[in-house]
């Protein structure tokens, strides 16, 4: 459909809580993943990172994430997020926010559940870095953003090849 513009830190909307699709509302959810997928090849070609993009990040406050891994795109709507116990620090980055980078802790291990675009019902579990990934954009649909994580004042720093300054 179309390369849309990824809402920026400092965006007050990006603090937005998504609402739920209804089945009657899956043909909307289609489109917004063509768009979200537009969007996030877009923005790897011009920064060189994103697995993942959430649906708020494009001004549309829908809890949709499209996720593209090991060469498969998934669309997750509706998802719900398990944790696991066991928690690790990383360095977490954002298309809302290019360059930057804030350390914060994640859960190790999570469960997705969610609708697909035919409304089936599916799960994923991840561990690691696809962990981190996935309570990242899940948190996008809760309005929260990673630099509200932070350890603390000093757990902030810019990565110049993901900012564009080569």
């Amino acid at each position: 459909m179309a390369v849309r513009e990824i809402l920026l830190l400092g965006n007050e909307d990006l603090y937005s809580i998504s609402s739920e699709i209804s089945p009657e509302q899956i043909e909307k959810a289609k489109r917004i993943s063509i768009d979200l997928h537009d969007t996030m090849l877009d923005f790897k070609e011009k920064y060189r990172f994103g697995r993942a993009i959430a649906a708020p990040q494009i001004g549309e406050f829908w809890r949709i994430i499209y996720m593209n891994w090991a060469n498969h795109p998934y669309v997750l709507v509706n998802p719900r997020l398990q944790f696991g116990e066991e928690q690790f620090e990383v360095w977490d980055d954002c298309m809302s926010f290019p360059g930057l980078e804030v350390k914060l802790k994640r859960y190790k291990k999570t469960t997705i559940s969610y609708k697909d675009l035919e409304w089936n019902e599916c799960a994923l579990e991840f561990e690691n870095d696809l962990s981190e990934l996935i309570q990242h954009e899940y948190d996008h649909l809760d309005g929260i953003l990673a630099v509200q994580k932070a350890l603390d004042s000093k757990s902030f720093r810019i990565n110049r090849l993901k900012a564009g300054c080569y």
